[in-house]
């Protein structure tokens, strides 16, 4: 009894627990801004080389730790259909003519006959719509060589005893960014979009473990 209750109390335990689903997005999801390098000359206690822009630049996201606002405007379509059709037919017949002088009627007026239908007729169809929108802020976390942008960011929502994660990662061109520091998804390279959730909600959408071993074993 106690060896069964050694074995049951992990997984009690291991099930209560709200496991935060996999994500496949770039890592990692936020970045701490990095120290610019200080100039020797006009450092005084007022004005900071490292924290000062120009007077005339805008606030654009541009180096790592800087954030972004992706809006998030995902509508795709795809629909396939196919149709396809065979008949094969045949036949063949072969006859002897009356043999006489033989004893019995056993091979009087013999004849073979044989004849085959084949049919196939097969049809298929697929439609898939999804609409993703919505907004959410990223961070940047790489600064590649040539001035593209690397950004992830996540986003969590807590409803009742659910959380949402909206999670959203990949490539930004800086000329794609607005003057008001946003970009939408589609001009995003390498966009990585996700929306999950874990929960009891999520949890009764997805098979049991013993369920799946079963379900991969049986051959019928």
């Amino acid at each position: 009894m106690k060896r069964i209750q050694g074995i049951l109390l992990p997984v009690l335990l291991l099930a209560a627990c709200q496991t935060v689903p996999p994500t496949n997005v770039h890592q990692p999801m936020s970045a701490r801004a990095l120290p610019r390098p200080e100039s020797a000359a006009n450092n005084g206690s007022i004005y900071q080389a490292s924290n000062s822009r120009p007077l005339f630049e805008d606030r654009r996201a541009r180096y790592v730790g800087d954030t972004i606002t992706v809006k998030i405007t995902e509508n795709t379509s795809a629909s396939m259909k196919g149709n396809t059709k065979t008949e094969r037919s045949g036949s063949i017949s072969a006859s002897v003519d009356p043999m006489t002088g033989l004893p019995g009627k056993t091979f009087e007026n013999m004849s073979l006959g044989a004849r085959s239908t084949n049919n196939f007729n097969g049809k298929g169809e697929a439609a898939a719509n999804n609409v993703f929108t919505g907004s959410m802020t990223a961070t940047v976390i790489e600064v590649l060589p040539n001035g593209n942008l690397l950004v992830s960011g996540e986003k969590q929502l807590g409803i009742g005893h659910q959380t949402e994660y909206v999670r959203v990662s990949g490539v930004v061109n800086p000329a794609f960014i607005s003057i008001a520091n946003e970009v939408e998804s589609a001009k995003i390279a390498d966009a990585r979009i996700e929306y999950k959730s874990a929960g009891t909600v999520g949890e009764s959408q997805i098979m049991g473990w013993l369920a799946r071993f079963f379900l991969s074993v049986l051959p019928f």
